[in-house]
């Protein structure tokens, strides 16, 4: 008799190409997102004319870092992402790829990039790579399963590159920084709280700890999600009172952080996947147009 599991699973595997399986791996929107504040924070940072070729050893090694982590967060959570949907078809759970070459790829990768940002870089870009991967890895991973708070420890390897960025350029650390990572580190809390309550029922199965479904109501969720934004509003008034921008950026953050502040309030009145929705495209729209006036009013 014809064994149609092990052809369906043939099939699974051929109708993606190698290119698009390690771009699943590596989380490629994610990396990208890395990349691009990486890429505002040695701008920001960076003084003079520029250095494309440093800006490009910064960016190759982040990468690398950010690849390799991603990978080795599927590795630890292939059992949980085969229970959810949204996951289900990345490179573990499908079968595409076995754990022991996720293993060998996501070590080597991480390796090699904190290695290459030590070399072509500076000692202290690579030591806070090397938090952003601990961090990420094997601290918010494994505790997305123990409490509701590793949403905001999350937010810490999230907000790191764009002071990554800020090092790579300086060489050293600074409050300008510092207000780059903190409008990362807040903007990813009603960013992330849209996500899990549009999937909240998804990651109760899969055995994840978000607030939305563990709480009835969802009253901390939306308390959460209004004072986070409200944050976001506050320190993305800080690069212009640390003279990192002018007017215009301050035009900008007045503006868009209002927007999003509404979209908080909104989905904190009413709990539901219309207003969740809105939120999260109102949080992808707001820090790409925030960076980019940010970048283009940069005081020289």
């Amino acid at each position: 008799m014809k064994d149609f599991s092990a052809e369906i699973a043939s099939n699974a595997v051929a109708e993606k190409s190698l290119v698009a399986v390690f771009a699943d791996l590596v989380k490629a929107r994610l990396t990208t997102l890395v990349l691009l504040t990486t890429a505002v924070g040695f701008y920001i940072g960076w003084q003079s004319a520029m250095d494309y070729f440093l800006f490009f050893n910064t960016l190759a090694g982040t990468a690398l870092v950010a690849g390799g982590a991603a990978a080795l967060n599927q590795l630890l959570e292939r059992e949980y992402d085969a229970k959810m949907r949204r996951t289900q078809d990345r490179p573990l759970p499908s079968g595409r790829l076995q754990p022991a070459t996720v293993a060998i790829f996501g070590g080597v990768s991480s390796v090699a990039g904190l290695v290459y940002l030590a070399v072509a870089v500076n000692l202290l870009t690579s030591v806070l790579g090397a938090i952003t991967l601990i961090s990420y890895v094997f601290i918010y991973t494994p505790l997305k399963r123990v409490t509701w708070l590793n949403t905001a420890i999350g937010a810490i390897p999230g907000a790191l590159p764009p002071l990554m960025g800020w090092t790579a350029a300086r060489n050293g650390l600074g409050g300008e920084g510092w207000a780059l990572f903190a409008i990362l580190a807040f903007w990813q809390i009603p960013h992330f709280f849209a996500i899990a309550w549009m999937y909240r029922d998804e990651y109760a199965k899969a055995g994840f700890v978000m607030l939305p479904n563990i709480e009835a109501g969802g009253r901390r969720t939306a308390q959460q999600t209004v004072s986070h934004t409200l944050a976001l509003f506050i320190v993305s008034l800080v690069p212009f009172l640390f003279n990192m921008a002018g007017v215009v950026y301050l035009a900008g953050a007045i503006v868009l952080g209002a927007a999003f502040l509404l979209c908080a309030i909104q989905f904190s009145r009413q709990l539901n996947l219309m207003r969740a929705r809105q939120l999260f495209l109102a949080s992808i729209l707001y820090l790409p147009l925030l960076l980019s006036i940010l970048c283009l009013d940069k005081t020289k």
